[in-house]
């Protein structure tokens, strides 16, 4: 079933046809590196991964990792789509490619979608994603997404911390309004009016008093 479609690609449920793209996938060098070892050695091992993974996933919560194929020779190159793991409160974004389909910008792609999907049809606010220190491909990517790096985390039964990047729409929300040339334009003011008060140039006389309808009472200038 097609979940999302853009302009290059499909992205669809996995099913157990897809047992021998998965069996590779998940034993790709690559991802033995830098996601685990998922001890998927067989096709057998394959259907299980997909049916207890994905499949179930996609029954309870709505979504999960999705296949992605080229709509050109509808070719299957990769994962991504959304995981909700018990140890993380949040909900978060995976992929992963063959590398041959690497820096064609496949991944940023179908990134792309799911983060929309995730937002726009399932409503989350606020949507996570882990990786290695070390993977710094995975990093840019999630960053020119618009995630930030929160904290190094550990998952349960893994001794190497992993890096935590955060998407949350409500702060990005808030970062555009203060980026907004209107904002600028009153920040510049107040500044403009915080060194006035300091200024004695030319004959200007010291108005320190001015600073009381700058700050709350409370504050302090030291």
């Amino acid at each position: 079933m097609k979940i999302l479609e853009t302009d290059r690609l499909v992205l669809r449920l996995q099913t157990t046809d897809d047992v021998a793209f998965i069996l590779e996938l998940l034993n790709d060098p690559s991802w033995l590196k830098f996601i685990g070892d998922f001890s998927v050695k067989t096709l057998d091992d394959a259907r299980t991964y997909i049916l207890n993974g994905p499949v179930r996933m996609y029954e309870q919560l709505g979504f999960c990792l999705y296949l992605v194929e080229r709509k050109e020779g509808r070719a299957p190159i990769g994962i991504c789509g959304l995981v909700k793991r018990d140890s993380l409160e949040d909900v978060d974004i995976g992929f992963a490619f063959r590398p041959k389909y690497w820096s064609k910008g496949y991944a940023y792609e179908a990134a792309s979608a799911v983060m929309s999907y995730g937002k726009d049809t399932l409503g989350l606010t606020r949507i996570v994603a882990i990786t290695t220190q070390e993977n710094q491909a995975s990093t840019n990517l999630l960053e020119k997404l618009g995630f930030r790096f929160e904290r190094l985390i550990q998952m349960t039964n893994d001794s190497e911390e992993l890096k935590l990047l955060v998407f949350d729409e409500t702060e990005n929300h808030i970062k555009k309004q203060w980026e907004s040339s209107e904002t600028k334009e009153i920040l510049d003011r107040l500044s403009a009016s915080f060194f006035d008060a300091f200024t004695n140039e030319n004959g200007y006389k010291l108005n320190v008093h001015a600073l009381s309808e700058l700050f709350i009472p409370e504050a302090m200038i030291i």
